[in-house]
């Protein structure tokens, strides 16, 4: 897991099937399940995607933090999907206070790569392009978006172990 003023990355081992990972971050029904967040389609290269934050269903205690953004919108635009590897989008970072249009800000790029090694499968989540945030906000972004994404490791984890429906 490295980290710099401009880019996060966190590695996990998920000891699931390669195409259940790549399901779990590519079909933005499921995504949305384990991340927290109800999609306004599937996810498509190009696509505005819109939606709204929701407590995750895989971890009870991240639900419960994620409770007070729950109805907060949320835009995303698909950038790459390449089967079974790489899934990117691109977001404004720690866009939660409603009095602020964050429209005009530059995005960052958040890219899950995945890798089928022996047990399972290892998954990298990267988001870059910090130092391009504005100042007033981008100390606060990088470490909210640091700290979330270390708890989204352990949640699709356990996402990926919990019983289908």
């Amino acid at each position: 897991m490295t980290s710099s003023t401009d880019r996060i990355e966190k590695r996990v081992m998920l000891r699931a099937p390669h195409e259940r990972v790549w399901r779990a971050v590519s079909d933005s029904e499921e995504f949305g399940n384990w991340f927290g967040l109800e999609l306004d389609g599937r996810f498509t290269p190009g696509a505005q995607m819109r939606g709204r934050l929701k407590p995750t269903i895989a971890d009870a205690d991240i639900a419960k933090m994620q409770e007070k953004y729950a109805g907060h919108p949320l835009a995303l635009y698909v950038d790459q999907i390449e089967p079974m590897s790489t899934f990117s989008f691109r977001w404004h970072p720690f866009a939660l206070d409603p009095a602020v249009d964050y429209s005009s800000e530059p995005m960052t790029l958040v890219t899950f790569t995945l890798e089928a090694v022996e047990g399972g499968t290892l998954l990298t989540i990267t988001e870059s392009g910090f130092d391009a945030v504005p100042l007033a906000r981008r100390a606060d972004a990088f470490e909210a978006n640091e700290e979330g994404w270390a708890m989204m490791t352990g949640v699709i984890e356990k996402y990926l172990h919990q019983p289908r429906s």
